[in-house]
This record gives C-alpha cells, structure tokens and sequence, in this order.
C-alpha cells in the first residue's frame, strides 16, 4: 500500500490539492513535461498506447488524461469510435480541449472533468483504459483501482503509466539527485509552483511499483499484470486485462 503524500499539506483532501496543483501549472505542464523529461515521454506514450493495439479498442478511457497527450495519441494512432478523457484540473482540460479542436478530433475525443475514485459510467463501458502518470495521484489508491475495473469490459484491457525508481548503479544515484534537487528547481522557477515538482519526487518514493503494484492489481482481480521498465526504470509501463 502506497503511503499518503500530499502535494501542499498533510492535513486536508489530496483530491482538492491535486486538482489546486495541477490547475496552477497547466500552463506550463506540457513544456515541463517536454523539457525534464528529454522529450522521452513522448516515447512512453507511444508504448503505453502499443500495448493496447493487440485488442483493437473501439471505446478507450483515459484517466488523468491532462492536457490530452495520451487520449490524441490513442485517437490518432488506434482509430477508436470514442475517446473520453477524464480529469480533476479545469484548467488542464481548458488546454486539452484546446489541443483538440486544433487537430480536428473533437467528434472523436470528449473530456470530461471528474474523480477517478467515482467514474461517472456505466459498469464495463471501455474496451481500453489508459492512465499516464495519474494514479500517484489517487487519493486511495486501491477504490480508483476498482472503479477501473468496474468500468472496463471483460476481456478489456488496462494500460498504466507511471514514474518508478531505477536501481542499477550508478544511474539509480543520479537520477536521484536530479529528481530531487534539479527537477523541482526548474519547475520551481519556470511553474512558479515551489511545491508541485517537490510533491512529484515525494509521491514517486512513495508509489508502490514494480511487483507491489501488479500485486494489488491482482488482489483487484486484474489478470495478466505485467510490469515492464522503460529508459533503466525511471518509468514503468503495467498492464493488465479484466
């Protein structure tokens, strides 16, 4: 079970912080992501949205959808009858719309702001559900869990991108010290935000990963759990059918 990390406070709702954090750095959340990352993360979208190619999803969720990278990606790449993409940030969503009607996808992906511990669908909906970077962020890990897989069909897929923590020496070492001491100051200046990046080293230490998280996967009655590191472990890529 991951320990409780909150992103400003001990006391209070992480949902409301969470949704109050990523409202303040949308503006910049995507040039963040681009820069701290190497512009990696592009690639592990495009492993996230490969793993689920294999079933042909024709209805795909995306959760902690953000500004829209994943769901744009899964629209543009799976050919899908629908797209919905969920998150607690207005203010993320107001950019992913944004991103959207740009690229001329708005009759094939929706958003939708809401709680991924309280899915406003119907049991076994989606043939896919994605989440990238997202369920560090649930405040009970386990009943956002759940409500996935209520959602998702039998036979349905479940793809989950998350930041884990590499072990090999000596890249385990410094990617440390960047996490912790060079990320937050660069999201700090640019964000403006001096405790989000703090929060996003804080909540990776505390994630559950690897072979814990396919195993409360598999205690939620998920099947096939799989976890496969990406660029030496600083991110894993799980996933798991119902």
């Amino acid at each position: 079970m991951s320990n409780q990390v909150n992103p400003y406070s001990e006391e209070g709702s992480k949902k409301e912080q969470v949704e109050t954090m990523f409202d303040k750095i949308a503006p910049y959340y995507d040039f963040l992501n681009h820069l701290l990352t190497l512009n990696i993360d592009v690639l592990w979208r495009k492993r996230t949205i490969r793993s689920i190619a294999d079933i042909a999803p024709k209805k795909i969720l995306d959760i902690a959808t953000g500004t829209g990278d994943l769901a744009i990606m899964a629209a543009k790449k799976l050919h899908p009858d629908e797209v919905v993409g969920l998150d607690l940030s207005a203010q993320m969503l107001a950019i992913g719309q944004e991103k959207i009607n740009k690229k001329k996808l708005q009759n094939l992906i929706t958003l939708t702001q809401g709680d991924s511990e309280k899915l406003p669908f119907k049991d076994n909906t989606f043939d896919a559900i994605t989440v990238g970077f997202g369920v560090r962020n649930f405040e009970h890990l386990e009943v956002g869990l759940k409500e996935i897989y209520r959602v998702l069909k039998p036979g349905g897929k479940l793809a989950i991108l998350e930041f884990s923590m590499p072990t090999a020496f000596p890249f385990k070492q410094g990617y440390h010290f960047y996490f912790k001491n060079i990320l937050p100051l660069i999201g700090r200046i640019t964000s403006k935000d001096p405790r989000a990046y703090t929060y996003l080293y804080e909540s990776v230490q505390a994630f559950p990963d690897g072979e814990e998280f396919t195993g409360i996967l598999e205690g939620i009655n998920f099947k096939s759990s799989q976890c496969k590191p990406l660029t030496l472990g600083i991110c894993s890529l799980y996933t798991a059918t119902k």
